[in-house]
């Protein structure tokens, strides 16, 4: 990896920490919805490489996580 991707990792998993700190009031769907695109932010980054890759990332993420914690009828 190059030094700039590691610093663009430790950057996206410090805001990503960071941002949990605020979930206490979210539901759970909401949480999901969060967490998947701070982890398709990384995704992105780390295998896109630019904005572009971290963006798409982050909008994948949102939407699978959004899915995957959709309240049961």
């Amino acid at each position: 990896m190059k030094t700039t991707q590691h610093i663009a990792f430790s950057a996206s998993i410090a805001a990503l920490l960071l941002g949990l700190g605020g979930c206490a009031g979210m539901t759970a769907q909401e949480k999901g919805t969060a967490i998947g695109a701070g982890a398709g932010a990384i995704g992105g980054a780390v295998l896109g490489g630019g904005t572009l890759g971290t963006l798409g990332g982050a909008a994948v993420g949102g939407v699978i996580g959004h899915e995957v914690t959709k309240p049961k009828q």
